[in-house]
């Protein structure tokens, strides 16, 4: 047996200090975060360009579309409205729930279908929908069966005419049809203002001039609590340095604020006029901003009166040559033509 000691054990070393995170680690991070975000792709926060055709699954009748091809096929009007990919703002409602929901999860450049149920889409048929009402509510001119007509607000189709009385179907023409979308996700769209864009004009398919911008807005301070101590009147000659000192404190602060410009076609819009506010607060949450603004532009009239020269007989006459032929006018034989008048 050896004779030399064992040896002692060693202590644990302690561990060395963490080191602290470089940009390079920090900058590798965010972009394994991105990746992530990436591979997850579209999410339910998101504004999708989409591309999309829908028809009823039984009659095959065109419900909507965005191909300008396949609305030339159906005869759709493209006079008053513009036949393109539609911006869609993934959750507000712009399609339906269940379409919207198949965009969440895939990406760019991909295609789907989705069958909207009838109860989803535009109901079931109800039998109380189909109602009698007086011929007089109808115009004369659509007074035959199959005329499309508004009766006290509400839409429907003519069935038959029976002396002066009508029975009126106000189910939806597509009730009871399940409906098929087809469609194509074509870009992410990120620029707030387009996001904008496709929220309202979506909406009322009106072209509009919009911008966001940052205001400063001047605001009264809110005071932290009231003062306990008793008021003292104040002497006369301080009267006005008292008024001054009491005045309420104001600050600058800023708001970020979507500016629309307003056109004819928007201020006439029933959609717009009882959903405004709604599609307001959507956008002040989904885009961060403090408000909207609509505002309105009138223009000065052009022309030398300012439009008003196609007011009165004299319309558009050169002011000089009005006031030339009063020069003209002989007042003395004015006179006695009329008292050769009184005397006959």
């Amino acid at each position: 047996m050896s004779d030399d000691p064992e040896p002692a054990a060693a202590e644990d070393d302690p561990e060395p200090p963490a080191a602290e995170p470089t940009d390079e680690d920090e900058e590798a991070q965010s972009s394994e975060e991105q990746t992530e975000t990436d591979e997850a792709g579209i999410s339910e926060s998101d504004f999708v360009r989409v591309d999309f055709t829908a028809r009823a699954v039984e009659s095959d009748q065109l419900v909507d579309t965005t191909d300008p091809e396949v609305a030339e096929e159906e005869g759709v009007d493209t006079e008053e409205q513009t036949i393109e990919p539609r911006v869609v703002p993934i959750g507000a409602g712009h399609l339906f729930p269940s379409v919207e929901e198949d965009f969440v999860g895939k990406e760019v450049g991909d295609t789907g279908s989705v069958v909207v149920s009838a109860t989803e889409a535009f109901g079931e048929y109800d039998p109380e929908d189909v109602r009698t009402v007086s011929a007089d509510t109808i115009p004369e001119d659509d007074r035959y069966p199959g005329a499309r007509v508004d009766v006290d607000g509400e839409q429907g189709y003519v069935e038959r005419i029976i002396g002066g009385r009508a029975r009126v179907d106000f189910n939806h023409p597509l009730v009871g049809e399940d409906i098929e979308y087809d469609y194509e996700i074509l870009a992410v769209i990120d620029e707030p203002v387009e996001q904008a864009k496709g929220m309202i004009e979506g909406l009322v398919g009106v072209d509009l001039e919009m911008w966001i911008q940052t205001d400063e807005v001047e605001e009264e301070v809110e005071s932290e609590g009231e003062d306990l101590e008793e008021e003292v009147e104040p002497e006369e000659e301080d009267a006005d340095q008292t008024e001054d000192d009491t005045a309420p404190e104001t600050e600058l602060v800023e708001y970020q604020t979507l500016y629309i410009e307003s056109v004819p076609q928007l201020a006439m819009n029933s959609q717009w006029m009882f959903q405004k506010r709604q599609v307001a607060q959507q956008l002040i949450e989904r885009l961060d901003l403090d408000r909207v603004i609509v505002q309105e532009t009138i223009e000065a009239p052009s022309g030398p009166l300012g439009g008003l020269g196609g007011l009165g007989a004299g319309a558009g006459a050169d002011i000089e040559d009005v006031a030339s032929s009063i020069e003209d006018v002989d007042l003395e034989e004015l006179e006695e033509e009329a008292a050769e008048d009184t005397e006959e």
